[in-house]
């Protein structure tokens, strides 16, 4: 039985091995595509049982190319790129690997943040451009991060923020105010949060709920001056709003990890404005995070293989409604 790699990982990852011993037969993704469309992805695992997968979308139209693709072991925790009915309705197991990289993500949330606080995108481009010119920026011990989400990630991130020195507000209508007070968060209303963050950090899950989570009217309510990050999904982003609010001077600045559409047009109004720090949905990428990730995808595989049923199942579904057949 075949399994591909899609995720963006080395031909010698610990996946490889676990799987080879497990008795598949595991194939390397293309190393120098960063990005899939169906028709590419439908090509690759042509054959193939399972996937090792990374953010490319699973569409009906490659499911119902791939017969035999059985399981999309999704290196990551979201799935919105996945039409998780249309796998329940030809039964391809989704799972995920939560608890693996939200620490690179935090960090990686708190690097667009310093960056875009410290002036780095026009510190950096001024100085290529032979301009010694200096300016001062806000300090950002004693300023306040707004958590939007407390989650994993969420949580992570503010444990990076209280090092720093800020005040940390939160909104999760799920979180416990007794539990965030111990990780130095205070909860707060959203409506509080956007007018008291100097930055404000989004930790949501892509949904039909969160879509345009930021959008004109919430940028209007965020603090004069502020600024957003964002490591979560490009879809809690009007980027069209969100580019006025910048060049009107409302937002001083936002640090961008994931976009409306990926990759990022080149034609895209962001590329046009200043004070934004970009970067192409990587923030889960530091080397121990792939490893990690890697490995549980890979043993989510074996587990079925043996019978059992990954813990970390999107399907509600167990293994006795389930076979490597379709």
């Amino acid at each position: 039985m075949k399994v591909r790699c899609t995720a963006l990982s080395s031909d010698e990852g610990p996946h490889f091995p676990l799987l080879n011993q497990a008795g598949f037969e595991v194939l390397p993704g293309n190393r120098e595509r960063n990005y899939w469309n169906a028709s590419e992805l439908i090509a690759e695992l042509e054959g193939c049982v399972a996937v090792v997968a990374g953010s490319e979308p699973y569409t009906v139209e490659v499911l119902d190319a791939l017969p035999q693709l059985r399981v999309i072991a999704r290196t990551g925790v979201g799935f919105d790129a996945i039409d998780l009915a249309a796998c329940a309705e030809r039964n391809v197991v989704v799972t995920t690997t939560p608890g693996v990289n939200h620490h690179a993500v935090a960090e990686h949330a708190i690097a667009l943040l310093m960056g875009v606080a410290r002036g780095f995108p026009d510190r950096d481009r001024l100085v290529r451009e032979g301009n010694w010119q200096r300016f001062n920026t806000p300090r950002v011990m004693g300023s306040t991060l707004g958590l939007v989400g407390l989650g994993r990630i969420g949580r992570a991130t503010a444990q990076r923020g209280v090092g720093l020195g800020m005040r940390v507000l939160g909104f999760d209508p799920f979180a416990d105010a007794d539990e965030m007070g111990k990780l130095g968060i205070e909860l707060v209303t959203l409506d509080e949060l956007f007018a008291q963050s100097d930055y404000v950090s989004l930790h949501l899950p892509a949904t039909a709920e969160t879509k345009h989570f930021i959008n004109a009217e919430t940028l209007a309510q965020m603090k004069p001056g502020s600024v957003l990050i964002n490591t979560a999904r490009g879809s809690l982003v009007d980027e069209n709003a969100l580019v006025e609010s910048l060049k009107s001077g409302h937002l001083r600045g936002a640090g961008l990890d994931v976009f409306e559409k990926e990759p990022l047009p080149l034609d895209s109004p962001l590329l046009s404005v200043d004070r934004i720090l970009l970067c192409g949905h990587l923030a889960g990428l530091d080397e121990e995070s792939q490893r990690d990730t890697l490995t549980m995808a890979a043993e989510t595989i074996i587990d079925l293989h043996k019978g059992g049923w990954p813990e970390f199942c999107i399907q509600s579904k167990n293994a006795s409604g389930w076979s490597w057949a379709r």
